[in-house]
């Protein structure tokens, strides 16, 4: 269910939760996460599947959410005899936290402009208050 801003704000987030607020993880995406954060090499799908106890299939959905978002890498190794494989790796801290800062301050200029939208469509001052229609936010 989702949350409103406010209750986001009164809440304590830790640095898990601000990956999942900022690009919307589940609880197993975290893990994953904190996982590959934890671990002295990359991963493969199925040593990530092993280490959380889940099924191969669930394992590879978290890690595609975390890569599509861009805090983990892939990385193909290639066999000697033909054929290849995926390990993930995560990204450096400082990069997810600087492409973090870049959504958050995307949102905050969103934000600020429909604020001033909201103002000026319901301002008192407003000459023409009484004949725009009623519509619901984009």
């Amino acid at each position: 269910m989702a949350t409103s801003v406010r209750e986001d704000l009164e809440r304590d987030l830790g640095c898990l939760d601000l990956l999942g607020c900022v690009h919307g993880f589940n609880e197993r995406d975290q893990m994953a996460f904190q996982l590959l954060q934890q671990a002295e090499r990359g991963l493969t799908v199925d040593d990530i599947a092993d280490r959380l106890d889940c099924e191969r299939s669930t394992a590879y959905r978290s890690v595609s959410r975390l890569h599509e978002a861009g805090v983990v890498v892939q990385e193909q190794i290639n066999y000697d005899s033909g054929g290849y494989y995926y390990v993930y790796c995560p990204r450096t801290p400082e990069e997810v936290a600087h492409d973090m800062q870049r959504l958050l301050n995307d949102w905050y200029a969103d934000i600020g402009q429909l604020i001033h939208e909201f103002e000026d469509r319901y301002s008192r001052d407003s000459d023409d208050k009484e004949n725009q229609p009623l519509q619901s936010c984009p």
